[in-house]
């Protein structure tokens, strides 16, 4: 039976494979078009995702409408966005690698079902994870790369740009375009 993204939320909701699902208030699943062209995969919810159970709502995801409306012309019901680990770390720590293995299968079924022709990673983490290297964000972004049909361009994490690193939010700009390059022609 073809699962849909419902019956995965759900099994979310229950999942305990790992000890962050002891500290959540509850994860954060992903929201947007089943139909989107464009989905974001970002690394892990923070404090005001944790509380809502909505990714991408601080100050980040701010940003992100703002570069979705500027560079795309789309607001976020237009596009899918998601996270690599569904629960929040505590202290907003990095992710550990058996916590983003417990969460993987999710975010597979999520791209599966949503199909979208473009994927932008937001970070290291999700950069790393769907192009399999330990290779960082800095030297990724800037290029296309294919991931089962779909098209993946790296950015920084919004957060990056948020700390005022020089040129960050020009490139996330830069990637946003080719973005909209591929999907609109």
């Amino acid at each position: 039976m073809t699962k849909t993204l419902d019956r995965i939320k759900q099994e979310v909701l229950g999942c305990t494979k790992c000890p962050l699902s002891e500290h959540r208030k509850q994860p954060v699943f992903g929201v947007g078009s089943i139909n989107a062209d464009l989905m974001f995969i970002g690394e892990a919810p923070g404090a005001e995702e944790d509380r809502t159970g909505l990714p991408f709502i601080g100050r980040s995801g701010k940003l992100l409408d703002t570069l979705l409306l500027e560079e795309l012309n789309m607001d976020r019901s237009m596009c899918y966005i998601s996270n690599i680990v569904k629960c929040r770390p505590p202290e907003n720590r990095d992710p550990k690698p058996e916590e983003i293995d417990s969460c993987r299968p999710y975010l597979k079924e999520q791209l599966g079902i949503i199909e979208p022709k473009v994927i932008i990673t937001l970070g290291n983490f999700a950069t790393r994870l769907l192009l399999e290297t330990k290779t960082g964000i800095t030297k990724l972004r800037g290029n296309i790369y294919e991931y089962s049909g779909s098209y993946l361009i790296p950015t920084f994490h919004p957060a990056a740009a948020l700390r005022g690193r020089k040129g960050v939010l020009e490139a996330m700009r830069t990637d946003f375009r080719k973005a909209k390059e591929i999907i609109y022609g």
